[in-house]
């Protein structure tokens, strides 16, 4: 009945969307002069591009308006989803790239395929080697940020299953700055803290940046959170070890990582090249318990004691991983050519102690059937049980070189072409005391394609303009991997614009990938004393799992419907709509063993052991091919934005306007905060304005743009309507959405993400959240075994941040405040935990609220000093 009640919500952006091809546009957008304006061309409806000098010729009673472009905009005909400038970047108090990413996850993420990971990110509308290569840049260095639709990502040879983020950079910036963040739970037992300092200069095309940082985390037991044991683990004579003192909810950890970049001009002029280079090192240690052996004893008399040994199960790894990226970005003429490289190298070794041996276990149990050992008295030393250890090896190279310009003109403008060839080489080498020889898996994979943008139609250009912009979009790629032989990839588009203020877009793709070299091949490994639950006979055990890689995975095959929209909504102002459908099937789809359902262990009975009683034992999940996924979901929301109190002149100090190394800030863009991308850009069949007008270069220093607050809300809903695995060719269908589950929680048809702030006067309150329906998961219905359901779940993340640039009077009284700025975050703020019942209403062992999520709220301070 919970689900019946959302439905309706599909139907409302449907009805919202028929409103806007039927209305006039709004008003024009604020624009910067364009050179020779109608009265200075003797009152001609002609205007000449600042840019490229070309003329452009107003149609019919049509007013001409050019906006200034910043350099650096992404040109292509789908309008941006989300632009941010400089004043609504502050306004989300981030401390870095990365974070400012995570806190727009809503309107980055993508519903295309059956998940997506992070987006497409480019710099000053260019490729970069990696996002590593910025994502520890400050906030305070960008002048824009742009979010554009999946479809773009074909532009800069990427396939089209990611959004595209650009940011822009100022011109003149530089920074030092050193950051302490430490987030205890509220709960206790266990905190997060971390140290980071960071140097920035940056000057037109030359960059430099540097970042170190240091993370920590302490240990979690389950003692700290009082776990219900079960029976087969709690001892019953008084002075044995408690097994929960020795098993961890949160391992320690500790993370050394350095990144630096660099970046300079090759020549001068508009056919200046660029070159970046990157490097970043990294040492990560993590530590936890698997818990202690226990040893159930029976004495001749029947009586039987649980007896605890001492010495717990350890398990350590380390990780050392360096990687290193390079840009050669340069003009040729009217095309870019941009070639960028990437190589890795990651070494991680890992020991997991393993339970004593089972002779020698066996000969306590004899001793104490025999009357030689009292089950409740002193038990002599037993050698501990062997170290299993596992080392993988991991080299990686990738590399990817594009041309993109215009391949020839039409009436209706100029068709777009990129072109890219590439080739990566991975090697994996794994070893480990379980197998009898060193598995090594190498792989080389030499890729071209071809994007070709062509516009159909045209209002800037009178053809057919009533019909609005029209554009098609195809692209085509082949690799040839040495492993896996020949793999395809195409895709078709069109993008379709009727007003100024709504983009349609509808594109069909159809892609082959192969498994990662570690899902073939990493080592394997064997973990103790792992909770699972048991749906087969409705309890709790802690088996033996197996992890490791499959040799025997094969290719897999995407085809993706995507429909979408996107409206600025004329009666809002700083709106927009954002509508998107996604239809997903994919052919023989690789993914990590799944939650262990009555299915699925009739569908992979290799893969379970259980004892003579039934009992569950052991686990093999190493990863399995599954015959077809079919999925398909709706996702709408909205985007709003606006100011705060009335425009200010900009002043001298250092508080409204004053940077420190890097000059002046800069008035920004004026009016609303974060807006909807607007019209459309300067690609095939863009009729749109070219973008906000002009920001200006920066550093650190007070509130940027005209010293208005800004308040943003954003909220998306997403709908699953239908989602299926074919577990084998004639085998079982399993239904996601109505029982069945491939993941602990299965899959809720209704989800619900937001995020929203004001900022004003350098205080900012930053709010985001998720909410996800609950979901059942059907037992067999055998005797013993039940449904699960998993309640509803809404967490929300709160985030508070005063920056004391803007509070004058205080920095006056206290210098040092100077470029500080102080967070108070609050992570689940209503310390929300999915509660999960079984069909009696009782809460399973191994889905105790401590185990779904061991910190539960946790509340963070931040100190940040920027010089």
């Amino acid at each position: 009945m919970e689900d019946f009640s959302l439905r309706p919500l599909v139907l409302v952006p449907l009805a919202v969307l028929a409103a806007p091809v039927w209305a006039q546009d709004a008003s024009p957008v604020e624009a910067a002069p364009a050179e020779g304006s109608p009265a200075e061309n003797g009152g001609d409806d002609v205007l000449t591009d600042s840019e490229t000098g070309e003329e452009i010729r107003a149609i019919g009673d049509e007013i001409l308006v050019v906006a200034t472009r910043i350099k650096g905009q992404v040109e292509a005909p789908q309008a941006p989803l989300l632009v941010l400038d400089e004043a609504d970047i502050s306004s989300y108090g981030a401390a870095s790239l990365s974070e400012l990413l995570e806190q727009l996850s809503p309107q980055t993420g993508s519903g295309r395929g059956r998940g997506s990971g992070q987006p497409v990110v480019l710099l000053n509308g260019r490729r970069i080697s990696g996002f590593r290569e910025i994502r520890d840049l400050p906030p305070e260095a960008i002048r824009r940020m742009e979010i554009l639709p999946e479809e773009v990502a074909l532009r800069y040879g990427y396939p089209a299953n990611q959004r595209v983020v650009n940011f822009i950079l100022k011109d003149n910036f530089a920074s030092r700055t050193v950051a302490v963040e430490y987030e205890p739970s509220t709960h206790g037992g266990t905190a997060d803290s971390e140290i980071e300092a960071g140097l920035v200069t940056i000057s037109g095309q030359k960059r430099f940046h540097l970042n170190g940082r240091i993370n920590d985390t302490t240990a979690l037991t389950e003692a700290e959170r009082d776990i219900v044991q079960t029976e087969r683990n709690t001892p019953t004579v008084a002075g044995d070890p408690d097994p929960a003192a020795f098993r961890t909810l949160v391992d320690a950890s500790r993370k050394y990582a350095l990144n630096g970049t660099w970046s300079t001009a090759i020549g001068e002029g508009a056919d200046a090249a660029a070159f970046t280079i990157n490097g970043a090192l990294t040492r990560s240690d993590s530590r936890s318990f698997n818990g202690l052996d226990t040893i159930a004893l029976t004495g001749p008399s029947g009586a039987t004691e649980r007896r605890s040994l001492p010495d717990p199960l350890l398990r350590k790894s380390r990780s050392t991983s360096f990687e290193s990226g390079l840009v050669f970005n340069r003009p040729l003429g009217a095309w870019q050519f941009t070639a960028t490289a990437d190589g890795s190298y990651g070494d991680t070794r890992t020991t997991v102690d393993q339970p004593r041996d089972a002779v020698a276990l066996a000969a306590l149990v004899n001793a104490a059937a025999a009357g030689t050992l009292a089950p409740g008295g002193p038990l002599p030393t037993l050698a501990p049980g062997i170290t299993d250890r596992a080392r993988s090896q991991d080299y990686g190279l990738n590399s990817l070189a594009t041309l993109s310009g215009t391949a020839f003109r039409l009436p209706a403008g100029e068709a777009s072409l990129t072109v890219k060839a590439g080739y990566s080489y991975t090697r994996s080498d794994n070893s480990d005391t379980r197998s009898t020889a060193d598995l090594s898996f190498d792989r080389s994979n030499a890729s071209t394609g071809i994007n070709l943008g062509v516009p159909l139609t045209s209002r800037r250009n009178g053809v057919l303009g009533a019909v609005g912009d029209l554009s098609l979009n195809l692209s085509a790629g082949i690799s040839h991997l040495s492993d896996f032989g020949t793999l395809k990839d195409w895709s078709a588009g069109l993008t379709w614009a009727p007003t100024e203020k709504l983009s349609l877009q509808a594109s069909y793709l159809v892609d082959e990938a192969a498994p990662s070299l570690n899902q073939l091949g990493n080592p394997t490994l064997i973990s103790s004393n792992v909770v699972v639950y048991d749906f087969t006979r409705g309890e709790t055990a802690l088996v033996t799992v197996v992890n490791g890689g499959n040799p025997d995975l094969v290719r897999e095959k995407q085809r993706d419907w995507k429909l979408s929209a996107n409206w600025e909504l004329p009666f809002l102002k700083s709106s927009n709509l954002v509508v998107e459908y996604f239809r997903n099937r994919s052919t023989d789809v690789t993914q990590d063993f799944p939650l262990l359902t009555p299915a699925i262990e009739a569908a992979f009975p290799g893969r379970v052991v259980r004892d003579a009683v039934g009992q569950l034992v052991a686990i093999d999940r190493r990863p399995v091919t599954f015959s077809e996924v079919k999925s398909s979901r709706i996702r709408w929301g909205f985007n709003v934005s606006g100011t705060i109190g009335k425009p200010q002149p900009q002043r001298r100090d250092g508080f409204m306007g004053m940077g420190g190394p890097g000059g002046p800030r800069g008035a920004g863009a004026p009016g609303g905060g974060g807006r909807p991308g607007g019209g459309m850009g300067r690609g095939p069949g863009g009729g749109g304005p070219r973008g906000m007008g002009p920001g200006g270069p920066g550093g650190p220093g007070g509130q940027p743009g005209n010293g208005q607050g800004r308040w943003n809300l954003s909220v998306f809903h997403k709908v699953e309507l239908t989602n299926t695995v074919l577990i084998a060719p004639g085998g079982p269908v399993l239904d996601l959405l109505d029982g069945s589950a491939l993941s602990a929680g299965g899959v809720a048809r209704h989800g619900l993400e937001m995020e929203g702030g004001v900022f004003h006067k350098g205080v900012g309150l930053r709010l985001n959240g998720n909410w996800s329906a609950p979901v059942t998961v059907r037992s067999t219905g055998a005797p013993g075994s039940t449904d699960l359901r998993f309640g509803s779940l809404l967490k929300l993340n709160l985030r508070a941040f005063v920056n004391f640039d803007q509070q004058k009077k205080i920095v006056d009284d206290v210098p040092f405040l100077k470029g500080v700025r102080l967070s108070l975050k609050v992570d689940n703020l209503l310390d929300s935990r999915q509660r999960v019942t079984d069909q009696t209403g009782a809460v399973p062992l191994s889905y105790q609220l401590d185990y779904r999520d061991p910190k539960g709220r946790v509340v963070g301070i931040d100190f940040r000093k920027m010089f």
